[in-house]
């Protein structure tokens, strides 16, 4: 059980490490062309380049559950510092990455890193705040996090102005050790810290020894400091082994390398038992399985395909991935996802998160395409009319938490999301002009406020009727479904917009470009109405949720006792 003399200052420090990574998953917006040039990629190469926002989105959904489940065996706080750390890493490696898988293997583990920090940080908000009184911490959570995706294209920018694109991963990455730092001094590690003594000490100093050696030489293999390369005595290491031009494939390369594996190897006695409880089998299932899906449909230009370039091979392997799952659950004894957290209102609460990604997912991407369609060319004034949406949502979540102080989960979500398929199917008549009415912001505005209201109470719910002892697995679902949401669900509403505006072209004997346009306004159309159908189901399976008022009671001892010698088993393993 986690705890902490400072419960809101902590809970303020995880909220902000979450927005940062939030802003990260959009912060490449307007950097993308300047990094495939650091990288040496033209902009003729924006196919190549899909893997530096899907590499994100890979690393931020596959090993949620993981995580959650990590987060369940060891102090939430460790799990945060632990995050931050591959988030900050992420960040360093990007930032220095002068080739694309270099820079994608960044973008990978900011992904894991940033990602893990959402289902840690709701779980802390169940440890700090006993039922009942959890709606207003979790609407933060929930406001910071999209508050992040409004401020990251605009962080962005401002460090554009002054700086290259370098800079904006090099803030990430001391941002990150400061908000580290932070949660460390405030929180602590959240428990007991176990007497290091005998053997354990060396393997722990051996450990960070050879993790300073690792950072070291692989650091300054990717930096290349013009200085040590073109030097007649240390410019040898840094020389490519021939036939290759990549700066890891030098010795300092090799040596970098070498001390990973030995740190690896070193540091395997303090984390391998806490993996091994985590069930690394069903973990490495779900990944593959939810892997297959964000790169089936997140490679994939929404506005002319479904899938991606190899989305036949990867669907069916993550069919089969989920189906080994299913067996792994009913067979193991301890699976990763335990048997019994889905219970209760936890299931519903899995069905709207992921209607919700859905509906959210259709306006954040066909609203910028109606814009381009209908009034503006130029792209970034298009995506500015997507603002007053985004601005709405945190203020919802806000709400939406302040409001479960007196109602029911559901009856807070529920009228939200009814809200939220009246205005997208407003949204699906707009054509020529709308964007430029009063009535469209207004739209927008309640909208954004609908879905923001649902956050809180989705994860109120889910989080009061799972197991204390596994709230991290039930945040890490939580998220995840809202993410498939939004991935596959863009996938199936794009397929039914494509195939009527073909189906429009394809009429047309000579089409013209205003018609080829309008008949883009009746694919966006279609996207929005089922979007609206997606916010209007997850209304209904909202009431779900519950009427009444989470009952709040205060944690007792044996609360405590129940939950602590998991943390505690899980360090001294």
């Amino acid at each position: 059980m986690t705890s902490s003399r400072r419960p809101e200052a902590l809970l303020a420090t995880a909220s902000v490490a979450v927005a940062l990574a939030a802003a990260d998953t959009y912060v490449v917006v307007l950097a993308l062309e300047d990094m495939m040039s650091g990288v040496g990629l033209g902009i003729d190469a924006l196919q190549k380049a899909t893997p530096i926002i899907s590499g994100f989105l890979l690393g931020y959904i596959a090993v949620l559950p993981l995580i959650g489940r990590l987060a369940d065996l060891v102090a939430r706080q460790r799990v945060l510092v632990a995050c931050l750390a591959l988030f900050v890493l992420g960040s360093a490696v990007t930032a220095l990455a002068v080739e694309l898988p270099v820079l994608v293997t960044g973008r990978v583990l900011q992904g894991i890193g940033g990602g893990g920090l959402v289902p840690a940080t709701l779980a802390l908000v169940a440890d700090l705040w006993p039922p009942g009184r959890r709606g207003t911490p979790l609407g933060v959570v929930g406001a910071v996090q999209e508050i992040g995706s409004v401020l990251g294209p605009l962080a962005g920018a401002l460090i554009l102005a002054v700086w290259d694109w370098r800079g904006i991963f090099w803030i990430n990455a001391a941002a990150g050790i400061l908000l580290a730092v932070l949660i460390r001094i405030i929180g602590g590690r959240g428990e007991r810290t176990p007497v290091i003594t005998g053997r354990r000490r060396w393997w722990v100093l051996g450990s960070v020894v050879a993790g300073l050696a690792t950072i070291v030489l692989l650091g300054l293999a990717l930096w290349a400091p013009d200085r040590l390369v073109s030097d007649v005595t240390y410019g040898e290491p840094f020389v490519p082994y021939p036939g290759h031009t990549s700066r890891l494939f030098t010795q300092i390369g090799l040596w970098g390398v070498i001390a990973l594996a030995a740190t690896l190897v070193l540091s395997a006695p303090l984390w391998w038992p806490v993996l091994r409880r985590a069930d690394l089998i069903g973990a490495a299932l779900i990944s593959v399985a939810l892997g297959s899906l964000v790169l089936t449909f997140a490679s994939a230009n929404p506005e002319k395909q479904v899938v991606g370039p190899l989305g036949w091979w990867l669907l069916p392997a993550a069919a089969v991935a989920a189906a080994l799952y299913v067996v792994r659950h009913r067979t193991a004894a301890d699976p990763l996802v335990a048997h019994g957290v889905i219970r209760g209102r936890v299931l519903p609460s899995l069905v709207v998160s992921l209607l919700v990604g859905t509906a959210l997912v259709a306006i954040v991407v066909d609203i910028p395409v109606l814009a381009r369609l209908t009034g503006t060319a130029d792209q970034t004034e298009a995506a500015l009319v997507l603002v007053r949406f985004l601005l709405a949502v945190p203020v919802g979540a806000l709400l939406g938490g302040w409001l479960l102080r007196r109602y029911g989960p559901g009856l807070v979500a529920a009228p939200g999301l009814a809200l939220t398929a009246v205005g997208l199917g407003l949204m699906s008549r707009w054509g020529q002009g709308s964007l430029d009415e009063v009535a469209s912001t207004v739209v927008l505005v309640v909208v954004g406020l609908g879905i923001g209201l649902a956050i809180a109470p989705v994860n109120d719910a889910a989080l009061a009727d799972a197991p204390p002892t596994h709230h991290g697995v039930a945040s890490a679902l939580v998220v995840v479904a809202r993410m498939i949401g939004m991935v596959v669900g863009l996938g199936l509403l794009t397929a039914i917009g494509l195939h009527r505006f073909y189906a429009r072209i394809q009429a047309l004997p000579d089409p013209t470009g205003d018609q080829v346009r309008a008949a883009g306004v009746v694919q966006v159309q279609t996207v929005f109405v089922g979007a609206a159908l997606a916010a209007l189901v997850a209304a209904a399976v909202a009431l779900l949720l519950g009427r009444r008022k989470v009952a709040h009671h205060d944690l007792t001892d044996e609360d405590v006792l129940d939950t602590e010698p998991v943390h505690e088993s899980a360090t001294t393993a």
